[in-house]
Parts: structure tokens; C-alpha cells; sequence
């Protein structure tokens, strides 16, 4: 049996999102434990489609609309019914929310009031998670990991926004969700900084470096001592997985309701500097990088920790895989990639990422 089996097996489980990294990888982990997938998102970027075409062949349904189109959203879930909700579509991008800040308000915070209105009126069975991130936080930049009762804020729009976000998502979750005649429950997932292979969106130091490389060029490098928690994605989505599994249990029904925003980062060994990171993708790709931060560019928090004590007590969640294979994983699909490889060669390899993935965390074969 594989991870999540007895979960998500014949269940109906609308993506948000479906199109994106995150969004593609889970529906292709979803797809591979039997869940019956239906994505809802905006077209595939020209940078995401060869991601999302690997996984496109997995869906059950794909419907393309805005997140912001109330009724269209209300219209989805009406004719998925749906037995869970991965919400993870989103404007992702820190740097797009300073060219573009309306949207990004309305992408992040309208948006997820529209989709939990339309399970509210449409779905109220299903268990949903919202992801949001780890930026949530007010960043002060000290040495100490972020849990989850700290102030949320945001010193960027995107950040802002996705505060605005978790508290949206608390609002509907204790007026609509937390009463005895609605099955489903909502709560909220706080990832940290996700890698993996197939992310190609600008502004993002890995897909920077894998263009790079590949021109044989050196590898700009913008912020080279900001230190952030690398997370390799199967990592950051077990998490959600098991977030959406605990919600379906009757331990959710115990715990104090309070407990619905957890943290899910990587382990300690994985919270490095971007020099690190970079370097360390240089032993398995070669190459060089250069720095090229410049006095007066958009502000980047320079230290960004969670604390996933929360997750660890709760959901009994941790983390696996640490920094050197959560990089060597990474590589090892932009380098198929960038030889040639065939999208079902690429959709094998992320298969048996996965199942490694799953090895690892589950070494006697026994269902979680």
C-alpha cells in the first residue's frame, strides 16, 4: 500500500491551482493513490507547461477559470462535489505583487473567500486545506522559528495578502464550519520556501540557475546571504496530504478547534543561505554564479524560519528529507529535463520520486 491509500482512494478531491508547481506535483501524487482528481486554475504559464502536461493525462476533470469568478468557482464545486479541497491557487510571486498589487489582493484574498463560499453553499462535506506561507508572519528577522500564534502581517503585498488570507479563512471556518450540522472542516497550511523539479517561474533562484546552466552561463545570484528553510516539495505536500487526512479523522473532532493553522517546513540541516544553496547545485550541475545584489532593489526578508512543533504533536508530521537530497532530487529532474528526457520518462522519474519519497517514510510497505 502505498502513502495516503486509505485516505484519498475513489475520493473526489478538487486542486485549486492544478496548473502551477505545487499544484501539478500533488495532482500527480493524488492520481497515484487512487484519489479522482479535478483542477481548477488559470491556463498553465508558458514556463509551467511542460510540468503540467506530464500530469494533465491524471485528471479526472480540468476546468480553466479565474479563482476570482465567484459563480464560475460556485459552478465547479457544485458539479465536483467534492470530498476534500487543496486550495492552492494563488499569485505566488513576491516581486509580481509589486508590479501588481490589485491583483494580487484579489487573487490571494477574494479568491479564497469565493471558494470557501462556494463549499460552504455547494460542498460543506468536504475537508479543505488552504495553503497560504510561511510569510504570513510579521517578519522580524530575529534568529527565532515563527509558530503558528505569532502576529501575522507583511511588510510586501504578497505577504500581506496572504496574511489577509489566514484571516478570511479563520473567519469562515468559525462562522460557517465549526457547527454540528457541517461535516467538513477547514484549516490552513504554511509552507516555507518549496524546490523541486519543474518550477520554471521568474524570479525564483532555482529556476534562475537551471536556465543558466543550461546556456552555460554563470548563474546570477540576487541575494546570495538571505537564508531561508529549502523545502523539497514532496516534503511541503506530504504535509498538506496529512493536514487533509487528520481533518477526515475523528481526532480532528477532538482537538480544540483553535488548532487549524499549522507550519510545515523542512528539517533544521535545511535552513541555508542562498550561497549554500547554489553551491550545492553546482556539485551536481557544474557551473558558476556571480553576484549581482544592487543597492536599492525590492525589499527580501533576509532570515525566514517556522516552527513545525505544531504539526510534529498534532499530525504527527515531520519532515524527511534533508538538504543535501532535497537539492540532489531537484537537480536530478532539471538535468533529465535538460537532456532530452520524454514527459513520460520525466512523469516516471517523478513517480519513483515519489515512491522513494514514500520509502523512506513508510519502510515497511504499511498503509498510513
Amino acid at each position: 500500500m502505498t502513502q495516503f491509500d486509505s485516505v484519498y482512494r475513489g475520493k473526489r478531491v478538487l486542486v485549486t491551482g492544478h496548473t502551477g508547481f505545487k499544484g501539478s506535483w500533488l495532482t500527480l501524487w493524488l492520481s497515484q493513490v487512487g484519489g479522482e482528481v479535478t483542477g481548477l486554475a488559470l491556463d498553465p504559464k508558458p514556463e509551467a507547461e511542460k510540468l503540467f502536461n506530464i500530469v494533465c493525462p491524471r485528471l479526472t476533470a480540468d476546468h480553466r477559470l479565474d479563482i476570482c469568478d465567484a459563480a464560475g468557482v460556485a459552478e465547479v464545486v457544485r458539479s465536483c462535489r467534492p470530498d476534500f479541497v487543496f486550495h492552492l491557487a494563488a499569485q505566488p510571486l513576491v516581486i509580481d505583487s509589486y508590479r501588481d498589487p490589485l491583483t494580487t489582493v484579489s487573487t490571494n484574498v477574494s479568491g479564497t473567500a469565493n471558494l470557501l463560499n462556494a463549499i460552504r453553499e455547494n460542498a460543506p462535506q468536504a475537508n479543505t486545506v488552504i495553503v497560504t506561507t510561511d510569510k504570513c508572519y510579521e517578519n522580524c528577522e530575529w534568529p527565532y522559528a515563527y509558530r503558528e500564534t505569532d502576529h501575522l502581517g507583511g511588510h510586501d503585498i504578497y505577504a500581506a495578502s496572504k496574511a489577509a488570507a489566514e484571516i478570511i479563512t479563520a473567519a469562515f471556518r468559525r462562522s460557517f464550519f465549526e457547527t454540528s450540522d457541517v461535516p467538513g472542516k477547514v484549516a490552513t497550511a504554511r509552507g516555507g520556501n518549496v524546490i523541486g523539479g519543474g518550477d520554471y517561474a521568474d524570479n525564483r533562484i532555482v529556476p534562475d540557475m537551471v536556465k543558466a546552466l543550461a546556456k552555460n552561463e554563470p548563474v546570477g545570484v540576487r541575494n546570495p546571504h538571505a537564508t531561508r528553510p529549502w523545502q523539497h516539495v514532496l516534503d511541503c505536500l506530504s504535509g498538506y496530504l496529512t493536514l487533509g487526512a487528520w481533518l477526515s479523522s475523528d481526532q480532528a473532532d477532538r482537538e480544540n478547534t483553535l488548532k487549524r493553522a499549522f507550519n510545515f517546513g523542512p528539517t533544521s540541516d535545511c535552513e541555508r543561505s542562498v550561497h549554500d544553496l547554489v553551491t550545492k547545485t553546482l556539485c551536481h550541475w557544474p557551473g558558476s554564479w556571480e553576484d549581482q545584489s544592487t543597492p536599492g532593489a525590492v525589499h527580501e526578508a533576509s532570515r525566514l524560519s517556522i516552527a513545525i512543533d505544531l504539526a510534529a504533536s498534532i499530525l504527527k508530521w515531520s519532515p524527511s528529507w534533508d538538504f543535501s537530497t532535497t537539492v540532489e532530487r531537484t537537480v536530478e529532474w532539471y538535468r533529465a529535463e535538460s537532456n532530452g528526457n520524454s514527459d513520460s520518462d520525466l512523469s516516471d522519474l517523478m513517480i519513483a520520486q515519489i515512491e522513494a519519497f514514500n520509502a523512506q517514510n513508510n519502510p515497511t510497505g504499511a498503509d498510513s
